[in-house]
């Protein structure tokens, strides 16, 4: 499971042909059933075969981190708020002012049971198997945005490509600086969570 060959072919089937796949027509049970087979495999193999222990590391800098990410939140609450307010209004804060015990759950199950599971697949399963292929880091991370955006493609949306593509740059230099699934979890849970507070959240699948 450590050859190239094997490699190149867990990269392909896992960040290619699925999300391509998840593009076609077909039960979304039958969906639904290859997600959670997937992740079971990726969390076997950081397990088994990259030797993770899923402990929660001594060292994590949470002065740098939370000072780099309030920085990059409020650059994207101005843009994104602009962007509600300009292109639908109605939408602005929509779902926090009128069902705020909804948005609350929805912030929970999200960054519990989609964003941790992203950021396993995306950066901790990504990094660890496939780093040693690029000599380039930059190319290496404007791959894994590459990968992370073309998982959204079942969305058929433009700007949530484009979204997702700057989302896995911001992601993959996180994880490649402090080397946490734990803190660029959190970076994620709170970049998403705003989106859906800010009434971005139906373009990226979040119950209206």
């Amino acid at each position: 499971m450590k050859s190239t060959t094997y490699k190149l072919i867990e990269f392909f089937i896992v960040f290619i042909l699925i999300p391509i796949s998840f593009t076609l027509d077909y039960s979304i049970w039958l969906k639904l059933a290859i997600c959670v087979l997937g992740f079971i495999y990726v969390v076997f193999v950081l397990l088994k075969v990259e030797n993770n222990k899923f402990k929660i590391a001594t060292y994590l800098n949470w002065k740098l981190f939370w000072k780099q990410t309030i920085v990059k939140l409020t650059v994207i609450a101005i843009l994104t708020t602009l962007f509600v307010y300009f292109t639908d209004k109605e939408s602005l804060f929509q779902v926090v002012q009128n069902k705020p015990l909804k948005w609350l759950i929805i912030l929970f199950v999200y960054s519990v049971f989609s964003v941790y599971p992203q950021e396993l697949i995306f950066r901790t399963f990504y990094f660890q198997r496939f780093q040693t292929f690029f000599k380039n880091k930059n190319l290496f991370i404007f791959i894994n945005a590459i990968v992370f955006s073309l998982a959204h493609l079942f969305f058929r949306n433009t700007l949530v490509l484009i979204m997702t593509f700057l989302g896995g740059i911001l992601f993959a230099l996180t994880y490649s600086k402090l080397k946490s699934t734990l803190l660029v979890s959190i970076e994620h849970a709170i970049y998403g969570c705003w989106l859906f507070t800010v009434g971005m959240g139906e373009m990226l699948g979040f119950p209206s």
